[in-house]
C-alpha cells in the first residue's frame, strides 16, 4: 500500500465505520488527498490494537479520532497539516536560495 496521509481503521458490519467513511471521504476530496482503508478482520496487529475503538482515523500514522469522526475537527486537522507543510516548503526554498 503506498503511503497515504489519511488511514480509516474499520471492520465488518459497523454502521460508524460506515458514517466515518463518508467524513472521510469528503474531507480527503476537498483537501485534495488519499485515503486509504484498513480493515481489523484482515490485520491482527491493527485488530490488537483497536478492536474497542473502531472506526479509528490516523492521520500521518497517528490516531486522531475514534469511534465518530468529527467532520469540523478533520479539516481543521487537514487545513493546520496544509498550512505546515507550506512553509516547511517555503523554508526548504529559500534555505535553497
Amino acid at each position: 500500500m503506498k503511503n497515504v496521509p489519511l488511514v480509516l481503521v474499520v471492520k465488518p458490519e459497523c454502521s460508524l465505520c460506515l458514517e466515518a467513511r463518508a467524513v472521510v471521504e469528503a474531507a480527503a476530496q476537498k483537501h485534495g488527498l488519499d485515503y486509504a482503508e484498513r480493515s481489523i478482520a484482515e490485520d491482527p496487529a491493527l485488530a490488537a490494537q483497536f478492536a474497542e475503538e473502531v472506526p479509528v482515523l490516523l492521520l500521518d500514522g497517528v490516531q486522531r479520532d475514534f469511534w465518530r469522526i468529527d467532520p469540523q475537527r478533520l479539516d481543521r486537522l487537514l487545513t493546520q497539516r496544509a498550512a505546515e507543510r507550506a512553509g516547511q516548503q517555503a523554508q526548504a526554498v529559500e534555505a535553497q536560495s
